[in-house]
C-alpha cells in the first residue's frame, strides 16, 4: 500500500504540530521497517518556498492558492501525489483526490472561534469542512477533539489516536545543581507558563490567579515563556492591575530556545497550563518527563492527557487555580506525589502504538474506499 503523507509542518520553525508530524512519520517508517510491512510512505508538501528534501514531492501550486481552490470543487491531485492508495493531510488540510483520504485535526478552536484565526487558517477551515463533506476520514489526538469534530463537522468518520511522548530535550530529570539561565530566578520558586500569548492559552486567568497566590507567598514568581500573540495586550492589562510589587515578580521571557525551555521546565516548581482548549498538550508530558508537577484546567484534552498526575480546575476559575498553585508551591508531599504520578502517566503514551493504530487506519480506509 502507498500512503502520501504531508511533511509540510516539519519544514521551518518547529511548532507542536511540526514535532507531532515529524515524530509520527519517524514512528510509521520505523514500524514498517521492523514489522516488514509493505506500506510505502511518500512525502509531499504544498509550498513553493520550502526547500524540498530528498524524496519529497512538491504540489504544483502555492499553499495560499491551494487553500482557495480546495475549499471548492477542484481537480484531484492523485497524479501529483504519486497515485497513492491513501493521502494523509497531517495539518487540518488534505488535498482533493480520488483515493482514500485521512486528515489530522488537533483541536477545534479555530472552527469555534474564527475571529481568533488568521485568514489562511480560516481558509483551511473551509477546506476541512469540504474534505469531510466529500468523505475524508478524520484522525484526532484526544477524545475531546473527536467529540467536537463529530458535533461541528457532522461526521462519524473520526477516531482518536493518541500521540506519543515528546522526544526528550536536553534538560533531563531534576538532579543536583545546574547553571541558572535566568539570574532573577536563582534559588526562587516559580510557576512556569509555556506557549504563545493567544486567547486559547487563558493567561489572563493565570495572571489573576498568580496575584492571589503572591499575596500568600512572599517569594514565588511567575514566568511566561512564549511569543506575543492575540492576547498579549489583555495579559499586559491584567499584569498592570496587580500591585506593583507583585507585578514585578512576573517575568516575560518572550520566545525561548530549547535549552532555555528545558531549563525552565526542570527548574520550575510547577507548570501552569490553564488553557481554554487543547488538542493534546505536549508541555504536560514534557513537564512530567522532567519531574515537574502540572496545575491545569479541565478544558479539552487536558484531563485525558494529564491523567491523575495534575491538579485540575475549571478554566476560568482564577480562585480555584490559585488554590491549586498554592498547594503545589507550599506542599512538598503533594509535589512529590504528582511527580511520581507523572512518571506513571507517561507510560500510557507510545509512538509505536501511534504508528500501529495509524497504519491500521490507512488499511481500513483504503479497503472501505
Amino acid at each position: 500500500m502507498k500512503v502520501a503523507i504531508d511533511v509540510g509542518p516539519t519544514h521551518g520553525r518547529r511548532t507542536g504540530i511540526g514535532n507531532a508530524v515529524a515524530w509520527t512519520i519517524d514512528a510509521l517508517r520505523q514500524r514498517a521497517s521492523i514489522e516488514g510491512d509493505s506500506t510505502d510512505f511518500e512525502s509531499y508538501l504544498t509550498s513553493l518556498r520550502a526547500r524540498t528534501r530528498s524524496g519529497e514531492r512538491r504540489l504544483p501550486m502555492p499553499a495560499a492558492m491551494a487553500l482557495r481552490l480546495w475549499a471548492h470543487r477542484s481537480p484531484p491531485m492523485d497524479r501529483w501525489l504519486g497515485r497513492p492508495d491513501v493521502v494523509h493531510g497531517t495539518n487540518y488540510v488534505v488535498p482533493p483526490a480520488d483515493c482514500a483520504r485521512v486528515v489530522s485535526v488537533y483541536d477545534c478552536w479555530f472552527l469555534e472561534h474564527p475571529e481568533d484565526a488568521e485568514p489562511d487558517v480560516r481558509r483551511a477551515a473551509d477546506v476541512l469542512r469540504r474534505s469531510v463533506a466529500d468523505g475524508a476520514h478524520v484522525v484526532t489526538s484526544s477524545d475531546a477533539t473527536t467529540r467536537r469534530v463529530r458535533e461541528l463537522l457532522g461526521t462519524d468518520r473520526v477516531r482518536t489516536i493518541l500521540l506519543g511522548p515528546p522526544h526528550p530535550g536536553n534538560g533531563g530529570e531534576k538532579s543536583g545543581r545546574r547553571r541558572t539561565i535566568i539570574p532573577e530566578l536563582e534559588d526562587q520558586p516559580f510557576v512556569l507558563a509555556l506557549g504563545t500569548m493567544e486567547r486559547r492559552k487563558n493567561l489572563t486567568t493565570l495572571v489573576n490567579a498568580f496575584g492571589r497566590l503572591a499575596h500568600e507567598h512572599e517569594s514565588v514568581r511567575l514566568v511566561i515563556a512564549g511569543a506575543a500573540a492575540n492576547d498579549t495586550d489583555a495579559v499586559n492589562r491584567s499584569i498592570a492591575r496587580l500591585q506593583p510589587d507583585i507585578a514585578a515578580r512576573i517575568i516575560r521571557t518572550g520566545p525561548v530556545d530549547d535549552t532555555t525551555k528545558q531549563w525552565l521546565l526542570s527548574a520550575a516548581r510547577t507548570l501552569a497550563y490553564p488553557s481554554l482548549d487543547e488538542g493534546f498538550g505536549f508541555p504536560i508530558l514534557e513537564a512530567q518527563q522532567t519531574g515537574t508537577p502540572v496545575v491545569a484546567s479541565t478544558a479539552g484534552s487536558i484531563p485525558q492527557i494529564a491523567g491523575a498526575a495534575a491538579l485540575l480546575s475549571p478554566a476560568r476559575d482564577a480562585e480555584a487555580l490559585a488554590a491549586n498553585l498554592y498547594w503545589i508551591v507550599t506542599n512538598d508531599e503533594m509535589h512529590a506525589k504528582l511527580v511520581r504520578r507523572g512518571h506513571t502517566n507517561l507510560r500510557r503514551f507510545s509512538w509505536e502504538a501511534t504508528a500501529s493504530r495509524l497504519t491500521d487506519t490507512y488499511h481500513e480506509v483504503a479497503d472501505a474506499h
